[in-house]
């Protein structure tokens, strides 16, 4: 399954409503470290299934990376029952990121 694209029109349902833990990540498609970490983002949604993971385009949803002072890309965000739990800039390994998840 490919990471789920959030809106600030799904935003709310999808990961502030969410009954698992979700992984947030901020990006641009000009980003080259966003790029780098792209493959693992993606690897991460086909295989974890305790946690939702997601990603934001902040070039299409500026607001939703000024309510959560996202100002450096890729920056990764943990929610957990509607709350930021972690959070984590630049590139990360796979092994990091489950880490950030335990939560």
């Amino acid at each position: 399954m490919a990471a789920l694209h959030i809106t600030k029109e799904n935003f709310e349902t999808e990961v502030l409503q969410s009954e698992k833990p979700v992984l947030v990540d901020f990006w641009a498609e000009w980003c080259g470290p966003c790029q780098m970490l792209l493959p693992t983002i993606e690897e991460l949604a086909g295989e974890v299934t305790d946690a939702k993971i997601c990603k934001v385009n902040v070039d299409e949803q500026p607001e939703l990376a000024g309510q959560f002072g996202v100002m450096t890309i890729p920056t990764l965000i943990v929610f957990k029952g509607g709350k930021v739990v972690n959070t984590s800039i630049g590139v990360k390994a796979k092994s990091e990121i489950l880490k950030m998840l335990q939560v």
